[in-house]
């Protein structure tokens, strides 16, 4: 890999009344229809604003879906996000394919360069959608996904946002794949996490959920410090063959030093146990708790360390910075963006150090 790869060009056509609707009311959830080209290829499109606070920054993300032809390159929909407020725009991608590294199911992703009705929109992350497509491609067996896609999918009885008994165990939830059938296992989950003894929490948790996927996944939100990651930001698939949940994470721009707000985070702003009920109820089993420091001992001998991660963190920074220019929101903070590099190696370091550190409290 070279610093030299080109970005893909996205050169998008809204007309201007659609856009004027769009542009209208933010939270609207109606979409608008437009056009596509991709390598000189034409898609028709439907568009519309995707993301919640991120909606309000002036770089907006967008989710498209392709309905003529249905879809591209086996995708029928794709999400472009802004990274708007990650001073680096990496950590997103960084976060991802750490995931990956770590075995963990993750989207994959790819910049690209935006064009909106012949204006630059600048540089923008474009995420696989997690659905159908995103199992078949990966020869999975079909299921049921849900996102998570507010606070409340804290896999507890009690609302995250109020602290409120909830009215549904599907708060939180959006189911992407799957009919109502499937939300039974879902809501059977959760009950399962919150009603049951220690003994037998022990003895059947393994029949509603992946427990070593989860605590992969669990490591690599510890590693990546994404506060949010806990209660947001993934999606449920259960798999229709072995019928156990799996975890998949989702948005990770707030990671690698960074909050939601592009704010510096301390090292050891989040702790070793992570949070949510699901973690709590896992670590307080003896063999899954030493199940998931053994795996972070391990990615912290290996992936999690500034020689492994240097070259990714190189590579794609010297991908986008050629484009930073051209970036209308982007283009006047050119001097910090070359000073994040370090910024992440570092906090790497010091992250990795004080993992290190609390490691004994999982004996």
């Amino acid at each position: 890999m070279t610093g030299k790869d080109k970005l893909p060009k996205y050169q998008l056509y809204v007309h201007p009344l659609d856009l004027r609707e769009l542009k209208k009311d933010i939270w609207n959830e109606e979409p608008v229809p437009g056009q596509l080209t991709i390598n000189k290829r034409k898609f028709d499109v439907d568009i519309v604003y995707r993301g919640s606070h991120i909606r309000k920054f002036a770089k907006k993300s967008y989710n498209v879906s392709f309905y003529k032809p249905s879809n591209y390159q086996g995708k029928k929909e794709i999400h472009l996000n802004a990274e708007y407020k990650d001073p680096s725009m990496i950590r997103n991608k960084l976060s991802l394919d750490f995931f990956s590294d770590i075995g963990v199911l993750s989207p994959e992703s790819q910049f690209i360069f935006l064009q909106l009705n012949g204006r630059k929109e600048g540089i923008y992350l474009e995420l696989e959608s997690v659905d159908e497509n995103f199992l078949k491609k990966r020869g999975l067996p079909n299921g049921s996904i849900f996102y998570a896609v507010d606070g409340d999918a804290n896999f507890s009885l009690l609302s995250d946002l109020d602290e409120e008994t909830k009215k549904s165990l599907l708060l939180g939830y959006e189911r992407k794949c799957g009919n109502k059938s499937d939300d039974y296992h879902l809501q059977q989950f959760i009950f399962v996490i919150n009603t049951l003894l220690k003994q037998e929490f022990e003895k059947e948790i393994i029949h509603h959920l992946d427990v070593e996927k989860y605590l992969r996944w669990l490591a690599g939100v510890v590693l990546t410090q994404n506060y949010d990651g806990f209660v947001h930001n993934y999606a449920l698939y259960r798999n229709g063959d072995t019928g156990l949940f799996e975890i998949i994470p989702w948005d990770y721009d707030a990671t690698w030093g960074r909050d939601v707000n592009g704010k510096y985070m301390e090292e050891d702003y989040v702790r070793i146990e992570g949070y949510n009920t699901l973690t709590a109820r896992l670590l307080d089993v003896t063999a899954f708790r030493k199940k998931y420091r053994s795996m972070l001992a391990e990615f912290l001998t290996n992936q999690y360390t500034v020689d492994y991660l240097r070259p990714k963190i190189e590579y794609l920074f010297q991908l986008i910075e050629p484009y930073i220019p051209m970036d209308p929101y982007k283009k006047d903070d050119l001097e910090k963006f070359k000073e994040e590099p370090n910024l992440i190696l570092e906090f790497i370091h010091l992250r990795n150090q004080y993992l290190i550190s609390k490691l004994k409290s999982l004996d």
